[in-house]
């Protein structure tokens, strides 16, 4: 005889990626807020559950937990699920009908209407024993009280027989054994990565150990770089990002500013990566050694410093992989190896691997070897060079096989692609991303990007880490517009997201171009440089300045909680963000005008602020480490190239019975 089946209804699950295809990403200490529509024909009380489990870095499967949804109106309930580690994470929905609990409502509307319940008192007995029956086996007590129940409404009826049968505590202790056997559950499994706390929180500070004796004619070691550690945490970074440190071919290098000839003592491009010293997971024998390496990882470390490491996967044609797999790369119809092109541009001394030819699955297998070495060497950290260049199944195989094995390990991607490309890498597994913010001049686009890719459904999968150079790259802006444009952009990089980098050179206002491109003169991509610390006309201070707000300010380590307000002037920015709990509120304006000083009337959102409109309230401008009172929504500010941006620590004062006391 076939069983009696449920209808409940599951829809409009969210968050959801691509109809489960991806995981969402948070990060570890965060809960997540599941949500869906639960409803069913008819009127019958539900219970709904998200049912979650994490699985363990070596993927084998803990048990499923439940957590109780809350009913929000309209059909629509919600839980959250705490992610308590990092790794990754299984939920889904299950709901079912609370019989008794339904039961217990038809029947007061019944006995209310006046209606004979003699035989809906036997319904109610027969619900009581079924759920005595499932109690049995997890408590000996709540199984009697059930079934006492169920013998009481099964007689005669009495006075208070009706009491009984409606008595909460009945129902609450019913519902604690329900028939599960009508339940239904959701078609996907769904899966959150919960990353650590670096994933959305960083200030990163790219470097060329090479140039790290300064004087641009000695090539720098390990040894050496540990000597700028002080300075780059002085200047507030907790992320020193290196370009690759393998070694480097010989043929075809490149010469100074990109020349096609090199000369003898040129060192060549470190993205040329290969020569008969060794490939991938080889150190350029004139940076040090592998234990080198290590003691430069430990030092950093000591300094609150964390390694990142370039990976770029390509080959000069000198690489050992060239003679020992010439299976894994394209040929010309004339024998030849594929140089790297992206048209006009060509990169004669790199070669490309055939990511999906017929020697794909050894050729990943290698690559994938090749993360885990420098896993094993201390690296948890990787800026990844160009992957929308690489087949997206590539990356999404790779990562999520080094993150099962390993959490902790990071992704950036540095794709300055299509939006649909970058997107998609980040859905596959890519913690951060490069983003189109090195472009954004203006109010309107900054304003439109920023909210785009801080909010659902983009946040939940692509997380921007806003650079205002590279050794790529040098904005036109920044070519002329002296230190105040450098201000403003570390800026608007620092405060609109909680991740943001910088190319050394930066702070010491470096924007020589090449004539007529956005690329460094004299690029320490293909030379090394002569860097002089103390510069005049250096912005350190003020670099130094913004990450200490970063640090102290819990508002600004969020990702999502970007807020614009209105100006009335649309060379001035003017937002905001919350801590989660509240306790921390930062306020930015920023002038967008590198020229000129520009004044602007701030209209402060008293609402987001969680203050009455006249409320006085204390503001500590961490720029300049001056306090003011503000009072009401509007504010008068101006800004000048020498302070081209203000960033605003908000305490509200609460009357107590002794005195005034802060908010903080």
């Amino acid at each position: 005889m076939t069983e009696r089946i449920g209808s409940v209804f599951i829809e409009g699950v969210r968050p959801e990626l691509d109809a489960g295809r991806y995981a969402i990403k948070r990060v570890a200490g965060e809960s997540l807020t599941v949500k869906a529509d639960v409803f069913k024909e008819g009127h019958d009380v539900l219970v709904a559950v998200v049912r979650w489990r994490q699985l363990t870095p070596k993927a084998q499967q803990t048990d499923w937990r439940e957590v109780p949804m809350r009913f929000l109106g309209n059909d629509l309930w919600e839980a959250d699920i705490p992610l308590a580690h990092n790794g990754r994470y299984q939920y889904t929905i299950e709901a079912w009908p609370d019989l008794f609990r339904t039961w217990v409502s038809e029947l007061k509307r019944k006995v209310d209407a006046g209606r004979d319940v003699k035989s809906e008192l036997l319904e109610g007995a027969a619900l009581l024993e079924g759920a005595a029956a499932r109690a049995r086996a997890a408590s000996a007590e709540d199984a009697r009280v059930l079934t006492e129940a169920a013998v009481r409404l099964r007689q005669p009826p009495e006075p208070d027989l009706i009491a009984v049968a409606l008595a909460p505590e009945l129902a609450t202790i019913a519902s604690l054994y329900p028939d599960r056997t009508l339940a239904k559950r959701y078609d996907k499994v769904l899966e959150v990565f919960a990353d650590r706390e670096k994933a959305r929180f960083g200030a990163w500070y790219e470097f060329f150990p090479r140039s790290a004796k300064r004087d641009g004619r000695t090539h720098g070691t390990f040894k050496d770089a540990e000597g700028w550690l002080p300075y780059i945490q002085q200047l507030g970074f907790d992320v020193i990002y290196l370009p690759p440190i393998h070694p480097i071919g010989r043929t075809a290098r490149k010469g100074k500013n990109n020349s096609l000839k090199a000369a003898a003592d040129d060192v060549g491009s470190p993205w040329a990566i290969g020569a008969s010293e060794g490939g991938h997971k080889a150190i350029h024998p004139q940076l040090g050694t592998p234990a080198d390496f290590r003691h430069f990882i430990e030092a950093a470390q000591a300094h609150g410093i964390e390694v990142a490491l370039d990976l770029a996967f390509q080959c000069s044609p000198d690489h050992p992989y060239v003679k020992e797999h010439p299976e894994w790369f394209q040929k010309r119809p004339d024998g030849t190896i594929k140089t790297a092109e992206n048209p006009p541009k060509r990169y004669e001394d790199i070669v490309n691997f055939d990511w999906m030819g017929p020697a794909r699955e050894a050729l990943w297998t290698e690559l994938e070897s090749v993360v885990l070495h420098w896993v094993k060497e201390g690296v948890r950290t990787f800026r990844v060079d160009n992957p929308h260049t690489k087949p997206i199944q590539f990356w999404e195989w790779l990562i999520r096989r080094v993150q099962d094995a390993h959490p902790d390990v990071l992704f950036l991607s540095e794709a300055f692609t299509r939006p649909k490309v970058m997107k998609a890498l980040g859905k596959v597994g890519f913690t951060q991303s490069y983003t189109y913010f090195t472009w954004r001049l203006f109010k309107d686009e900054l304003q439109d990007y920023l909210e785009e890719i801080t909010r659902p459904p983009v946040s939940d999968f692509f997380r921007g880490n806003l650079w205002p150079n590279t050794p790529d790259i040098l904005p036109e802006l920044l070519q002329n517009a002296g230190p105040g444009a450098f201000r403003l952009r570390a800026t608007l990089a620092a405060t609109l997201s909680s991740a943001w980098g910088m190319y050394c050179g930066f702070e010491l206002c470096e924007g020589r171009p090449l004539p007529g491109k956005e690329e460094y003169l004299d690029s320490e991509k293909y030379q090394l440089v002569a860097w002089d610390l103390d510069r005049a006309g250096n912005i350190k201070d003020w670099i130094a300045k913004l990450n200490a707000a970063r640090r102290t300010q819990p508002a600004l380590r969020q990702y999502d909680t970007l807020q614009f307000f209105e100006t009335n002037n649309e060379r001035v920015m003017f937002y905001g963000k919350r801590s989660p709990d509240g306790a921390s509120t930062v306020l930015v304006a920023v002038s967008l005008d590198p020229y000129a000083p520009q004044e602007a009337l701030l209209h402060v959102p008293m609402e987001w602020l969680g203050a009455k409109a006249d409320e006085t309230y204390q503001v500590h401008e961490l720029m300049s480490d001056q306090r003011s009172l503000w009072q009401g929504p509007d504010v008068q500010v101006r800004l000048t190239p020498e302070q081209p941006a203000a960033v605003w620590a908000v305490y509200r004062f609460r009357r107590t019975e002794q005195a005034f006391d802060y908010y903080e």
